[in-house]
């Protein structure tokens, strides 16, 4: 099925321009966007795609089924069983959470991904081009009710509500009693879902209420949760991860440090100590790929 492309002109994105600027991957904040009604999120076209990935690209669906908790680990959701089509068809009441990795590589999916990061880099006035590592656009189909656990990401990200309605809870990714420097230490290292919930500190969330037309920005590492109202629900993230890998490679050497029994200081405390170590890191992940491609022949 043929797509048509978007009008380079029409603004898909959009939002105060000076908020932009200045809570850019810092704090979360809201912003609007044109893709209600779009025929790349209609059901006959979402259908098609999904047959297309199961047969091509398996590996870039997830898919779970069941009640879930706010702090339940990834490892402890069930998988669903059901082919993703039929899954889809069947989303009221498969109490399921389906998205769709690395939709650009879909030429349709992709030149929306292109047009939105063109209007964010307008918007916030970074250039993407130079910061950015990986660009990606991810599709995500929600059963009623269904609640997406709490984590983090290291992706620069916008969720873009298109169709249904849910609340998004997120938190200060600099508060240290939300979230710790040994969560952090260990999400960078070895655990992408290591950070755990903490009722307690619930009031401390910027909620936002999404309706179609509505999406919000999340920075690197911004703890946050999701609940679906009673609806189906369809959004997009347009993310990218930066190229710079600074913020990781300063959690890595912390996370060795304080398995040796040293009590490292936290990012920007000491600009000297930060550059020994994102040096030492960044040289001793060279010196494994280096040594990775001699083996392999390479």
């Amino acid at each position: 099925m043929q797509v048509a492309t978007i009008a380079p002109s029409r603004q898909l994105i959009d939002g105060d321009k000076r908020g932009f600027r200045e809570q850019f991957n810092r704090t979360p904040f809201p912003v609007h966007h044109s893709l209600v009604g779009h025929p790349l999120f209609e059901l006959p076209r979402l259908l098609e795609f999904a047959k297309k990935v199961a047969a091509t690209s398996p590996q870039d669906i997830y898919y779970d089924s069941g009640d879930v908790g706010i702090n339940q680990r990834w490892s402890e959701t069930a998988r669903g069983g059901l082919p993703v089509d039929e899954a889809i068809r069947r989303i009221q009441e498969e109490k399921a959470w389906i998205f769709f990795k690395w939709a650009e590589k879909d030429k349709d999916y992709g030149a929306l991904l292109d047009e939105c990061l063109s209007q964010i880099e307008e918007l916030s006035g970074v250039d993407l081009q130079r910061v950015m590592k990986v660009r990606e656009a991810i599709i995500f189909i929600t059963s009623p009710n269904r609640v997406t656990t709490y984590h983090v990401d290291r992706e620069c990200n916008f969720l873009l509500q298109v169709a249904g309605s849910k609340t998004i809870n997120i938190f200060d990714r600099e508060d240290r009693e939300v979230l710790t420097e040994e969560e952090l230490e260990h999400f960078w290292s070895v655990d992408n879902n290591f950070a755990r919930y903490k009722e307690q500190y619930q009031e401390r969330a910027a909620v936002f209420h999404l309706q179609p037309g509505d999406g919000v920005h999340i920075p690197v590492n911004a703890p946050h949760w999701l609940k679906n109202d009673n609806n189906i629900s369809i959004s997009l993230s347009v993310n990218f991860q930066y190229h710079d890998s600074s913020r990781g490679n300063l959690y890595r050497a912390n996370y060795v440090l304080r398995k040796l029994g040293l009590r490292p200081k936290p990012p920007g405390h000491s600009a000297w100590r930060d550059s020994v170590k994102r040096s030492a890191v960044g040289g001793a992940i060279w010196a494994h790929k280096t040594l990775r491609s001699i083996r392999a022949g390479r």
